[in-house]
Formats: C-alpha cells, sequence, structure tokens
C-alpha cells in the first residue's frame, strides 16, 4: 500500500545547531517528491529522519496514519537509495536484490521468480552473476534501485544517487526513474542538490535554505515561475535582481530604479508586503529578455547596454549586457536559426526589451 508523508514541527540538531528547524512538510501518496537546497541545508538529515537513520530532537513524522517517529528502520517499510549505492561487494548482483527477501526467509522459488522478474525490468538479467565491481556506474545504480524496490515498499528514498554518473547517462537515468515511478505509484523522495534534476523529475518540490527551513514549495514551474525570494530566484535557474522603489500599487504599478528609470511590473494580486513607496527586489529571468540591435516596438520595458562578453550554449547563447550605470545583465538567446538574421558581437550596443508579465516581485 503505497502512503504519504506528514512531517509536523520536525527540528534536529548537530553539535548543538539546528539543521533542520520546525519543518511542517506533506508528501501526498504516489508522487515523485523532491528536496533541493544548497549543500549542508539539511535535506539529506530530512530524508535520514524519514528513513529512521537519526532521531529527531522534536516533531513527528506520519507514514499515512500512523506516527512511526519513534519506529525501528525496520518497521517503516521505507527504503533508502544512498550515493554510494552501498552494494554488498562480496555478493553478486542476484544475491544483492535478493538480499532482503533472504533475510524474510521466504521460499527459495518465490525469491528467485521476485529476483529475475525485477532484473529484467531494470535492463540488467545479463548481469546476474556479476559482482559490483564488475559494473558500470549505471549498472550499480540500477541493481541499487532494485534492491531497494523488490520488497515493494510504501516510500523510496533517494539520496543523490546519480551525483557518480555522467551528465548523459545521468539524463538517461531520470527518464528511467520517472517511468519506473509513474508504473510503481511508490511515493519518491528525491534529495538533490541539482536544480536541473529536480525540475525534470519532481511533480512537486520543496526548496530548503541554508537555515534548515522550507523556502518554497510548489511545482517546478511555480517555483521556478514563481520565486517568492531572491533565495529561490538565485538558486533555481538563473536570473537578473534588479531592486527599487514600488510605485501605484492599485493602478499601472511600476518599480522606480535608481540611474535607470521607471520600469512597467504586473500585480496579478496585491500582497500584503506591497505598498507604496515600499523597497522591493524583482526577479526576471534572462530568456525572458529579447535581444536587438534594432528599436523594437509593443514591449512593455526597454533598456540600453553594451555586450561585454558572450557565451555559446549550444541550444541558446548567453550575452552579457553592462548598462549605464555598469549593472550586469544576463540575456539567453534560443538558437533556433543555423544563419540568424541579426549577429550581435562583442561591444556592440543593443536594446534590451520585456513584458511586464515576465517580471516576478520576490517577497523576502
Amino acid at each position: 500500500m503505497v502512503r504519504s508523508i506528514k512531517l509536523e514541527m520536525l527540528t534536529k540538531k548537530i553539535g548543538g545547531s539546528k539543521v533542520i528547524n520546525k519543518v511542517n512538510l506533506h508528501i501526498p501518496s504516489g508522487e515523485f517528491f523532491a528536496l533541493l537546497g544548497p549543500s549542508g541545508c539539511g535535506k539529506t538529515s530530512l530524508l535520514r529522519l524519514i528513513g529512521g537513520f537519526e532521531k529527531a530532537e522534536s516533531g513527528r513524522i506520519y507514514l499515512g496514519n500512523s506516527d512511526i517517529t519513534d519506529l525501528p528502520i525496520h518497521e517503516r517499510s521505507i527504503n533508502i537509495v544512498f550515493q554510494s549505492y552501498a552494494l554488498f561487494p562480496h555478493l553478486n548482483v542476484f544475491d544483492n536484490v535478493a538480499y532482503s527477501l533472504a533475510v524474510q526467509k521466504l521460499p527459495k522459488h518465490e525469491i528467485e521468480e521476485r529476483v529475475l522478474k525485477i532484473l529484467k525490468a531494470f535492463h540488467i538479467e545479463d548481469h546476474i552473476f556479476k559482482y559490483p565491481s564488475q559494473l558500470s556506474g549505471g549498472q550499480q545504480q540500477r541493481v541499487a534501485l532494485a534492491r531497494a524496490i523488490i520488497n515493494e515498499p510504501d516510500v523510496l528514498l533517494l539520496d543523490e544517487p546519480l551525483a557518480a554518473l555522467d551528465f548523459k547517462l545521468r539524463e538517461k537515468m531520470l527518464i528511467e526513474l520517472i517511468e519506473l515511478q509513474d508504473k510503481l505509484k511508490t511515493t519518491f523522495v528525491y534529495v538533490t542538490h541539482d536544480q536541473f534534476e529536480a525540475l525534470t523529475v519532481a511533480d512537486h518540490m520543496a526548496i530548503m535554505n541554508h537555515s534548515g527551513e522550507i523556502e518554497q514549495l510548489g511545482t517546478p514551474k511555480e517555483i521556478y515561475e514563481f520565486p517568492v525570494s531572491t533565495f529561490v530566484a538565485k538558486f533555481v535557474g538563473t536570473t537578473n535582481i534588479l531592486q527599487g522603489t514600488l510605485h501605484n500599487v492599485e493602478s499601472d504599478p511600476y518599480l522606480q530604479i535608481p540611474n535607470l528609470g521607471k520600469f512597467q511590473i504586473y500585480i496579478p494580486q496585491k500582497k500584503g508586503w506591497m505598498f507604496e513607496g515600499c523597497d522591493m527586489s524583482m526577479s526576471l529571468r534572462p530568456e525572458k529578455i529579447y535581444i536587438s540591435k534594432k528599436p523594437v516596438k509593443n514591449f512593455s520595458n526597454t533598456l540600453n547596454g553594451t555586450v561585454s562578453s558572450i557565451v555559446y550554449h549550444g541550444r541558446s547563447t548567453q550575452y552579457n549586457i553592462i548598462l549605464k550605470d555598469q549593472t550586469k545583465l544576463q540575456v539567453f538567446e534560443q538558437n533556433e536559426e543555423h544563419f540568424p538574421q541579426e549577429h550581435i558581437d562583442y561591444d556592440d550596443e543593443v536594446y534590451l526589451y520585456w513584458q511586464k508579465e515576465n517580471v516576478v516581485l520576490l517577497e523576502k
């Protein structure tokens, strides 16, 4: 039975310092959920608390309707895949995967049937008699996943399971994880510091800050498109942060930015922290900016600047722009054509345009 996870006021200290600070979190049943944050923010500690590998100073942990805060590891119906895979080096692939079933002393024919079935599902049946040292990183990862899933846990915890893989293999394994979770409908909790991984796999995700708190919770699109704070805006993706003073909150709002001018913004819903004359930061994603050497109409906002450097990324090109007050902005342009009509080079004077709807005001 797949079950949800609920954390209530969970607090954990290491060496007298709080690494988890009064975390409240609900992870729905059958969800692929990601915990994303910088190194040292407490995300792995949170995972270990859920799995029973560590004890909290205070707070409760629920699996479905059951309080599992004080339950030992083996009674939690929760399995974990570590970054190091933690395979038994002296056991071959079959025995590694069969280990938990053997501990339960299931009949040999049942163990063999279940192990062979899951090895085929993970496309590693040809390596059944190999030892971990004879496997590639991707094969070891599949064995670790098969071992964790074979006894059908309610929840699978994944602690940076792809960190040791190269980029291409990591991309492939991410797709396989999504398909696996969709097939099993098991609740997955995936810990990573890699925003690309979290945005790729998650139904919902939580962003943790350096204080061991959840900074924002939402779908990947909600968090990327509408970050609530400078921390989230900078950590998830790349953004330009500009600071100014908020005016005309009730109608035709704009941000007055020193030395640069007035810039129209869009406020879909007024909030308590928005008031006339308050200091405010705004986030503007580089891909939301249109760059050109020619004047263009029908944009809410415009700026002039000089191209200081250009970085070719294949799919896109990054332009680093210096404005008249020496503020630096980044612009991403999709490389849609082999030979674009307008060639932009170093030291060119350019116009930057964006619509007011693409500006996000930051609460924190």
